[in-house]
């Protein structure tokens, strides 16, 4: 039988958890994704799985399997990679690079990230593609983004050039940014080079498009997209203190709404939220039935300390659920998953945290688990006949 425990926490910490409702930032983008990186919590979710062309944000995926490549040793920074007619082709925005050109992969990294270059994606799409063209590379691009657990992407082509089919929702964007973050922490200064003069060619395209670098809020990161179908876009993430804040905005109607709405979004997610401890690990949070165990509950308890990141104005509870399959067959395991602890602040997604037994139940000596059927029985008994009025 499922056991379903509907209750308030205020026995676990009743100060930790006075909130106010989140009242959702109002966003003229068109898709939007908020997440503090440091709790896991959703800040804000406007159309987030809705996939949608993405412009140059999904320059990304490229940049991460580019990294993929260099820490498995099948490209490094120092290589030349030859460009292409192909690659030399792409419009917008570019390297200027042409047949002529060898050049270093650390280069086409930082033009990709800074300058956005059309062209340096598609000489990186061409090395590592499995049949060294573009269309291979985002064949591939599509396939490792889905491993990831993108669901909601698929690529046309490198760097975002229109193209039907070429889509990501802003969930994905999101996840991708977290990704990069936490699996190249090498590389992710990169995010924050506001200049590159790729050589001295290209004067009137080295600065990066990001507008919330320098303003000193923190921000370090990622890269902005448009074309006329995308709208414009970006794909931000700001630390503050010990929080970092990972956002994708999409489909707004200019540069300076970008910048602004852009900004607006880390000061509301910085200012408005606080972060709480509700619990220590270990903590017991409710008992499940233990069947046949010489004990008849156990504790349920957090494997880790449980924090929340809540909004910060009046006072509100938090409601909490804790379900589990129950009784809970013995024996039991010290740290087994029995559990989940289902939090729901006012305003903002459910957070589900695993909870583990509090200690080892054995199974029972044979007296015991005669007790047990016999109270079963006897229980039943008093019930009655299956359908007895």
């Amino acid at each position: 039988m499922k056991n379903r425990l509907l209750r308030v926490l205020g026995a676990l910490a009743a100060s930790a958890l006075l909130a106010l409702p989140a009242h959702a930032f109002d966003t003229k983008a068109r898709s939007a994704f908020v997440i503090d990186q440091t709790t896991g919590t959703v800040l804000l979710n406007k159309n987030a799985d809705v996939a949608l062309p993405p412009a140059s944000m999904s320059k990304l995926m490229t940049l991460y399997i580019a990294f993929e490549a260099i820490r498995d040793g099948r490209l490094t920074l120092d290589e030349r990679l030859p460009v292409s007619a192909h690659a030399m082709s792409y419009g917008g925005s570019t390297m200027f690079l042409d047949t002529t050109d060898r050049v270093r992969v650390e280069d086409l990294l930082k033009g990709i990230i800074v300058l956005s270059g059309n062209d340096a994606c598609a000489v990186i799409a061409e090395a590592l593609s499995p049949d060294g063209t573009e269309a291979g590379f985002a064949r591939y691009m599509t396939q490792r983004a889905h491993q990831l657990g993108m669901s909601n992407s698929s690529f046309a082509n490198s760097n975002g050039w229109p193209a039907a089919g070429h889509l990501m929702s802003t969930r994905d964007l999101a996840l991708l940014a977290n990704l990069l973050i936490t699996d190249f922490p090498q590389f992710y200064p990169l995010f924050s080079q506001r200049e590159f003069a790729f050589d001295g060619r290209a004067p009137q395209n080295k600065t990066n498009r990001n507008p919330l670098l320098g303003l000193g809020i923190g921000a370090d990161g990622l890269k902005t997209g448009h074309t006329a179908e995308a709208g414009y876009g970006l794909v931000g993430s700001a630390l503050q203190g010990d929080r970092r804040v990972i956002f994708v905005i999409s489909g707004l109607d200019s540069v300076q709404a970008r910048a602004e709405e852009s900004e607006a979004i880390v000061n509301w997610a910085f200012r408005q939220f606080v972060h709480k401890s509700v619990a220590k690990a270990g903590t017991v949070i409710a008992r499940a039935d233990v069947w046949m165990g010489d004990e008849p509950r156990v504790g349920l308890v957090p494997a880790q300390d449980i924090a929340l990141l809540l909004p910060v104005l009046e006072a509100k509870q938090v409601q909490a659920e804790v379900v589990y399959n129950g009784p809970v067959q013995a024996p039991v395991t010290k740290g087994q998953e029995l559990g989940k602890l289902i939090l729901q602040p006012n305003g903002m997604e459910a957070m589900e945290i695993p909870l583990v037994a509090e200690r080892d139940v054995p199974k029972g000596g044979f007296i015991s688990r005669v007790t047990t059927v016999a109270q079963l029985l006897l229980k039943r008994l008093d019930q009655g006949p299956e359908g007895a009025s």
